[in-house]
This record gives C-alpha cells, structure tokens and sequence, in this order.
C-alpha cells in the first residue's frame, strides 16, 4: 500500500505539470482548422509548442515577447501572418524571422522598439505588409531596409519621426501604401522624398502632420491618394504638389482639430497645377464663397463638401461638367434650388444628408440632373405637403431615393412620377400620410427594396402596394395594423417577387393563417417584438423553405401539429418568450429536441414556468408526463378501496332485507 501511495505522490507533479502545459497549449482559438489561430490577451510569454506547424495566421497580440529571435517563431514556417501588437518587445535581433520563409504580413503595433537589427526583417521571400504603428519611431534611418524590396505596405503612424529624409536604399520598387500619419513633420524638402519619384499609384498618407511648407515640386509623380488631412498651410501643400496626378487628394480636417482653417477663393488657386479626380474639403470652413472658389476644380469627377459651413453654392459657378458625385452633408442649406445643381449636369451621385436647416424641396430645383441616380435627402428636416413630384421633376434615371428621418410627407398621388427607373426608396422614421385610394407606388415598377419603417403609415389601404411586382424586400417594421391583426386581405396582393418582409415591432397580436400563402417566394420574415400569443405556423405551411423569426413575443405554448406542418427546410427563433416547460407544452419540447438544426438563438430560447426551470434552456430541459410508480400504486388502492366500501354495501343491504 505504500509503494503505490509513494508512485502517486511522485507521478501527480507530472500529471499536473502535463495539464497546465496542456491547457497553455489549448487556450489559443482555432479560427480555421490548422491554418490559422488567435492568442490574443492571453498573457503568454512564449509560442504554444502545440500550435500545428501549418499555422498560417496567428493572432498573438495583447501578450508579452519583451524581444523576438531567430529561434523565437522558427517551428512556424508556414506563417503568412503575424500579429504581435502590444506584446511589449523592445528588441528585434538578427535573423528573427530567418525560418518564416513565406511570411508577407508583420503587425508590431504598440511597441516601443529599442533596437532593430539590421537583418531583422531577413528571411521572408516576399514581406509585403509592415506596421510599425506606435512604435517610437523618431527617424526612419531606424528601420532596416535589407529584404524589404517587394514591400507594398509600410505604416509609420503615430510615431515621432519630424524629417522624412527617406534614405536611398527606401523600398519603393513595388510600394503602393505608405503611412506617415500622427507624426510630428513640418518640412518636407525636394531631397526628403526625391527617392518617391520612381513610383507611380501610391497611396502617401500625411494627415495629422502639422505641414508648414513643403519645398514647392517636392512631390512630382502620379499617385493614387494623397491626403493631407488637418493640415493647415494648404496653399503650401498644393505648391508642393505642383505638376503632380492624383485620383484622391484629401485637404479636410477633423472634428478635435482645435485650429480652424478658413478657404477663401485664392486659397485653392493651386488645384490649377495639379489634376486631381476626387476631392474632399469637409469640416473645412469656406469664407466669401464665390464662383471663383471652384475655377481650378473643373476636372474634378467627385467633391465632397460635407460640413463646411456652407448655406448655398454659387449660382454661377461654371465649367464643372465632368462632376458626376457631389457631397454636402451636414451643412446649412435652406432651399434645395440653393445647391445650384444646373452647374453639374453630369452629376450621378447627390448627397444633401444630415442638413442642419429645414431643408425646403421647392419645384424642378434638380430638373437639369437628367444623369442623377442617387440622391440622398436623409435626415434633413424635409416637410412636404404634397410629396414629391414637382421636387424630383426630372429626374428620370433616378434608382436610389432615400428620404428617411425626416419630418412628414403628403401624398396625393404618386409619390415620384418619373420614378419608373427607381429600385431603392427609403422613407424609414419619416410620416408618411397618402390621401389617395390607389397605390402611391404603382408606377415603380422596377422598385426592389423599400423601406417604410416607422413612416406611421395607413396599412388599412388594400392597394397600397399596387404595382410592385419586382419588389423584394419590404421593411414595415413600427408600424400599426388594424385591431393588432395581420388578415387575410389584398394588402399583399402584388408583392410576387417579395422575398424579405419585416414586420417587427408592429404590435401585432394574431396573424391570420393565410396572411402569407400568397407570397410564395418568401424566405425570410421578422415577426419579433410583437405580442403574438399564437405560433401561426399556418401562415407558412405552404413555403418550402423560409426563416421565421418569432423572439421577442408572448408566446407559451405551440401544439406539435403546428410545428410538424413548417416547411422542411425552415429556421425559427423562439427565444425571448414565455414559454411553458411543462405537460401541456411537451410536444414543442419533444420537437424542439429533434430539430436543434432548425433553431437560432438557443441559448436565450428559455422556459419561463415552472419557476424550478425559470431561465433553463429548452434544449437541456427533461419533462416527464408519465403516471410514476406511486401514482399507480395509488390508483390501484383506489379502486381498490371503492370495490371494498361497493361489497361492504351491498351486504349491509342485504343484511337489512334480510330483517324484513
């Protein structure tokens, strides 16, 4: 006995030294099978030794690696990605990734480099991304440029760098983003970026720099984007740029930036010498807007104008007839005819969102965007009382109309009457009042999504959907139906195509059992959030596949021939209601057991009675309804007892006859 007793105490320090290292090994989340893990904030000081050698992304970011070695990651050579932010490595030595022959991605964000040998990066074939973000970089003489020639990616924001100064030997041979952002330069020479000359469709970050004067043809190539967000000297910047293509320059600035900067028309004089596509000036503040603010934009194809404290747009402005988007969020403007849209004629793209003033809609202020097929007026203020056709008179190539979050409009016919080419119309949390027995819609007949959420709508209105026959997804949701009742009318009638209907939150207390048969492709509805005390399974027993979303309801009991009677390839969600874990709901339980595949959201699919399985999940719940042991013991001694007092009776009847 004492032998084995010594062998246990012995081998437990190996058992228990196994299972620690076991669990060590397991904490990482697999995201796919073998090839790729995440380690993240588990407080690791080391590589799993149990990650598979055919790991190609790790996640191992939030941990502690206070430096990385040659032999640090060399049993993953087959990484492609790797993520050590915040790992608290202040040393990088020779050869750190000398086995990870195929990595192409290296995230060292947060950390406070101390040292980077010069082979650090020597090892990787081809690194293409490196982000060094954070990292307390104050000269890019730093970095090691040996093995970064096919570099695409190298990020350097938030460091301290003051001089770019980028070195001859900078990796420019297929760079294609380059990110300076949050640093601390001011100056930038002809000699600090004479190395970018070679390149062509870069990406050059600079925002958040205080740039006070770049040497003017500093920069003279063709890039993708160039964006100098928040800096202040933009007459600077753009002599800079001189001679210079973009297809996006950024010149806005942000929120926090406690230094407004103020365009007067001379300031983007320099736009004249640079050809630019796409350009974005928000939370810029114009002063004497005028004509001549926009001489040196008429090869601009997008402008984005969003919060720049602009109440109208000059109504002679000229030569802009390539613009196909513009973008005024956010500002001031009183009257859509104070957009002076004639001056674009090729604008596809109108965005007038968030507009701090009561937008007024007028009449034919956009008739001259022939080409306009995206206009948004959401959030706006916009109160029509006779929506919307004399606003969008003209606008027959229109697809996308949103009018969402706004005040209130009146219908008297048709909503849009050139709308015969619309396919998206959002008009969510706006009131919506139609004064019309016909349908407001019936000419769209192209329309495929429309969004009437919260509009306050009349859905008592048999026609109301007339003419929609393509349409696909119709959003109801918050709105009333008469007496709380889904019924059996003409309310869907033409809606052939619909595929999504939501009818959440609409208050609704009983679905009538053929309120659905007549759509038959649809494959998705959201009922949650109403008070349905009935599962009207009825309602799709006719559909061969669909998702019922049912949570969120008072329902407590669902007879198993209701569930029995839903489309062999359907998805419900039952949770959020009361439902009952007792006898009399045993064929739901029953049901609900064998087709786990057909529930979503079982973990908040809970009983509510009896309170001994209050909050218990329906899968794990075990309902016996069967007379126990002792209940037909009892039974039997019943019946027992009733023929006894019977025969006890009977004699005594006798008896008594008997005297007589």
């Amino acid at each position: 006995m004492a032998r084995y007793l010594y062998l246990l105490i012995f081998t437990m320090p190996i058992c228990i030294s196994h299972e620690t290292s076991s669990a060590v090994d397991t904490m990482c989340t697999e995201i796919t099978v073998n090839k790729s893990y995440s380690c993240e904030g588990l407080g690791l000081t080391e590589i799993p030794e149990k990650l598979p050698v055919t790991t190609e992304i790790l996640d191992f970011s939030f941990n502690l690696l206070p430096s990385l070695q040659n032999s640090t990651f060399s049993k993953l050579k087959d990484l492609l990605s790797l993520d050590l932010t915040r790992c608290q490595i202040n040393w990088v030595y020779e050869g750190a990734f000398h086995n990870n022959n195929h990595l192409h991605t290296i995230v060292l964000t947060g950390n406070l480099l101390l040292f980077l040998s010069d082979t650090a990066f020597v090892g990787p074939q081809s690194l293409k991304q490196l982000v060094l973000t954070q990292t307390g970089i104050s000269t890019l003489s730093f970095v090691p440029m040996t093995n970064l020639d096919n570099l695409d990616t190298l990020i350097l924001g938030s460091n301290h760098i003051s001089s770019l100064q980028l070195p001859p030997t900078f990796p420019t041979q297929n760079l294609k983003y380059l990110d300076f952002q949050m640093n601390n330069i001011r100056t930038i020479t002809v000699e600090d970026v004479s190395v970018l000359q070679k390149t062509s469709n870069i990406t050059l970050i600079f925002k958040g720099n205080d740039i006070l004067h770049i040497e003017p043809g500093a920069f003279q190539s063709s890039f993708y984007s160039l964006d100098f967000g928040g800096c202040t000297n933009i007459p600077s910047i753009l002599v800079g740029i001189r001679n210079s293509s973009a297809h996006t320059l950024w010149l806005g600035t942000f929120d926090d930036v406690e230094k407004e900067t103020y365009i007067s028309p001379d300031v983007l004089q320099g736009l004249c010498n640079i050809t630019v596509k796409d350009l974005y000036l928000q939370l810029r503040h114009f002063k004497n807007l005028n004509a001549a603010t926009f001489h040196c934009m008429t090869k601009l194809q997008k402008l984005d104008l969003t919060h720049t404290h602009i109440s109208a747009l000059p109504p002679d402005i000229s030569g802009m007839k390539v613009l196909t988007e513009l973008i005024l969020n956010r500002n001031f403007f009183k009257h859509l005819c104070d957009t002076s849209a004639a001056a674009f004629p090729s604008l596809t793209h109108l965005h007038l969102k968030g507009n701090s003033q009561t937008l007024q809609l007028g009449s034919g202020c956009l008739q001259k965007l022939a080409k306009l097929q995206h206009l948004d007026l959401s959030h706006s203020h916009v109160e029509s009382s006779d929506c919307c056709n004399e606003a969008l008179n003209g606008l027959s190539s229109l697809r996308y109309l949103n009018l969402s979050y706004n005040t209130k409009l009146h219908v008297h016919d048709v909503l849009f009457k050139e709308g015969t080419n619309l396919e998206l119309l959002d008009i969510a949390f706006t009131q919506l009042h139609i004064s019309t027995s016909q349908g407001p819609f019936r000419n769209l007949h192209l329309l495929q999504v429309l969004n009437l959420s919260s509009s306050h709508i009349n859905t008592s209105i048999q026609h109301l959907f007339q003419g929609l026959e393509n349409l696909m997804l119709l959003d109801l949701s918050q709105n009333i139906f008469e007496s709380g009742i889904v019924p059996k009318n003409k309310l869907f009638q033409q809606l052939s195509s619909l595929e999504v209907l939501i009818l959440a939150s609409c208050e609704l207390t009983a679905i009538d059992d053929q309120a659905f048969h007549i759509l038959q492709k649809l494959r998705y509805i959201d009922l949650s959030h109403n008070k349905l005390i009935a599962f009207s399974a009825d309602a799709f027993s006719n559909h061969k596949s669909i998702y019922i979303n049912f949570a969120h309801n008072r329902v407590q009991i669902i007879p198993r021939d209701k569930l029995v009677s839903l489309p062999s390839h359907s998805i419900i969600n039952l949770s959020y209601n009361p439902l009952k874990c007792t006898c009399s709901n045993i064929g739901l339980i029953t049901w609900y057991k064998q087709n786990l595949d057909k529930i979503e959201d079982p973990e908040e699919t809970t009983c509510s009675e009896p309170k001994s399985l209050a909050g218990a999940q329906l899968s794990t719940v075990t309902v016996s309804c069967g007379i126990s042991t002792t209940g037909i013991i009892a039974v039997v001694l019943g019946i027992l007892s009733c023929v006894a007092i019977f025969l006890w009776s009977v004699h005594c009847f006798r008896q008594s006859y008997q005297q007589i």
